[in-house]
């Protein structure tokens, strides 16, 4: 297929089709869940493919000698879940009008709202003729629509100029002001925030559990086995159903090493809690939680306070937390803007969500400034 300025595009039907090599040096080594590391453990797991509904259409992009010069983590879609830029109201007014919206296509990584780049280029390379392969192949195979979900703030301006719509959602991320210590960044907060950590930590601590953190090889098959029932009880709690397997804990382990960093919190000798991390080269990124009992502030212990003592023992300039959660503001996690893009076939349909985006981002950006003000720092 035909990417333009002398370049072609291939789709694959499996990440191992593209050779890892080649995928990374596109991917870089920021964003760990850009890798195909990380991805290949999503599709070896069986948490992706046709039963999960997130079918692997991998878009590599070579140059006349052939070359790899571009990727794109590309899935067809049969529903809109795991994906957290919520596009439930689109697809039930396209079906009121007799449309169907699904299958789709969607740039993202799977069932992980971590920004970052979306289309994986070498540097130099354009971004508009990727832009335009992705587009024929949504037309070429007549899906109805193509969502690329936190992407860059600057791939969603380059993006907006070829045509997609743009989207703005918010997300709460930790950035290390210069701090050494957890002390320094407590003495960065006001009087009342500071003595309410305290507290919150003192009473995970009194509740007896000892806390470990563990990376790359010291991470045991035994330590993923709790972690995934920790995983499902939070599944159940919230009423949801697993997205990852029980394989996929272990894979990320294998094929990204020290760059996975569970936390776990023990009873004794039995593992009680855990929450899952992964380092990029300047960031913390967490991703999933879960215990087995009600523990005073254990959450926050060790999604958040825990997270902290480790980006400042490693120098991470930043710990982005995941998706949601107003709470994590007094804790030092403040509101940014996050990014999304989306091209719809159908113009009426385009026009439509045109409108209302045109309406939902200045919400939005007033959202941010007015969860800005509850900053618990202490005024310049």
């Amino acid at each position: 297929m035909p990417g333009g300025y002398g370049l072609s595009l291939s789709l694959h039907r499996a990440i191992t089709e593209i050779p890892a090599h080649d995928w990374d040096l596109c991917a870089g080594n920021d964003n760990p869940f850009l890798s195909h590391g990380f991805l290949s453990a999503i599709e070896d797991s069986g948490s992706t493919g046709r039963a999960a509904g997130w079918i692997p259409w991998h878009v590599a992009l070579r140059d006349r000698a052939g070359t790899i010069q571009a990727v794109v983590p590309l899935y067809e879609k049969t529903h809109s879940y795991g994906e957290y830029v919520f596009d439930h109201a689109w697809a039930q007014a396209f079906a009121r009008v007799g449309g169907h919206y699904y299958p789709k296509l969607q740039v993202a990584v799977p069932f992980t709202p971590v920004p970052g780049p979306r289309l994986l280029r070498r540097p130099g390379v354009p971004l508009g003729p990727l832009a335009a392969g992705l587009i024929e192949v949504c037309q070429q195979f007549q899906h109805s629509s193509l969502h690329i979900t936190f992407c860059t703030a600057a791939e969603a301006e380059e993006l907006t100029r070829a045509g997609f719509l743009p989207r703005l959602g918010v997300q709460f991320h930790w950035h290390n002001q210069g701090w050494r210590n957890f002390d320094e960044f407590l003495a960065a907060l006001n009087s009342r925030k500071r003595k309410a950590i305290r507290h919150e930590r003192a009473a995970a601590h009194a509740s007896g559990l000892r806390f470990v953190t563990l990376r790359g090889d010291d991470i045991k098959p035994a330590h993923w086995d709790a972690f995934y029932r920790f995983y499902l009880s939070t599944i159940d709690r919230k009423w949801g159903a697993p997205y990852l397997t029980h394989e996929f804990f272990p894979l990320i382990s294998k094929y990204l090493g020290d760059r996975v960093v569970l936390m776990m919190a023990s009873d004794g000798e039995t593992p009680v809690a855990g929450a899952l991390n992964l380092m990029g080269s300047d960031a913390l990124y967490g991703r999933n939680w879960g215990a087995l009992g009600e523990y005073p502030f254990l959450h926050f212990e060790l999604c958040y306070y825990q997270a902290i003592d480790f980006a400042l023992e490693h120098g991470l300039s930043r710990i982005e937390a995941g998706a949601q959660g107003e709470h994590k503001i007094q804790r030092g996690y403040l509101p940014v803007e996050t990014h999304s893009t989306h091209w719809f076939a159908h113009a009426g349909l385009s026009s439509a969500v045109a409108d209302y985006l045109a309406h939902e981002r200045p919400a939005i950006r007033a959202e941010i400034a007015e969860l800005s003000r509850l900053s618990p720092f202490r005024a310049a």
